[in-house]
């Protein structure tokens, strides 16, 4: 089984954590993470563009000048679409069938092999589970600073679970943990560092960040919702 190297928030390396081999190994179809990308891009957008057409656009149903006589093209409506305030033409409309279904364990093997792959270039840091007292921007600064840690930084806490009934069915819903309150307060001043529940990441969220810091308590829950 690998190992992660585990640092206080001064930065102090205070002991390893073990890592499912599933985690560090995983493999998959390199189409399959394309797609799973896609599907997430494709699902964030809101598909709410919309335009007018001649048809929809109210002007003057006046005839811009006579058909014949002065020896210009013939027009017959302002609402054209080379007309200044005329409608467009083939301008987008809403899309409301769009959403793309991702399936579980397509997702799952996919964020299972991207975080493999940062595992490899040792991109994973793990931090003890002690709480901070209070929001301090400075500490969290002071401990990537130490350790060298720099760009799109992903932090990742584990989360507190609520079931919740809808339609007849009981389901565990994961929320965020009062446990990471100031942690996660701390970094929000941090320029591109975001802070999010381990078992509600999306491989996108994995693949834009630089570096992914998370608490030993966290890593278990990934070991356990994904191994």
């Amino acid at each position: 089984m690998a190992t992660l190297k585990k640092y206080n928030l001064t930065g102090k390396e205070i002991g390893q954590v073990k890592i499912d081999e599933r985690l560090t190994n995983a493999e998959a179809n390199s189409q399959m993470i394309k797609d799973y990308i896609v599907a997430l891009r494709a699902n964030a957008r809101q598909w709410s563009a919309n335009t007018k057409t001649r048809a929809e656009v109210k002007h003057t149903t006046k005839k811009p000048h006579p058909q014949k006589g002065q020896g210009r093209a013939r027009q017959g409506s302002l609402v054209a679409p080379q007309y200044k305030g005329g409608g467009r033409a083939h301008g987008p409309k809403p899309k409301f069938d769009q959403h793309v279904r991702i399936n579980q364990k397509e997702r799952k093997a996919a964020i299972r092999f991207l975080l493999a792959e940062k595992f490899k270039e040792n991109k994973i840091w793990v931090i003890d589970d002690t709480k901070m007292n209070e929001p301090k921007t400075r500490t969290v600064a002071s401990f990537l600073k130490g350790l060298e840690i720099w760009g799109r930084i992903l932090f990742l806490g584990e989360g507190t679970y609520t079931e919740v009934e809808t339609e007849g069915k009981v389901q565990r819903v994961s929320i965020s943990s009062d446990k990471h309150d100031n942690f996660s307060k701390s970094i929000r001043n941090l320029p591109k560092s975001s802070f999010k529940i381990a078992s509600n990441i999306s491989g996108y969220d994995v693949l834009v960040a630089k570096e992914i810091i998370l608490t030993e308590s966290a890593l278990n829950e990934l070991n356990q919702w994904l191994a």
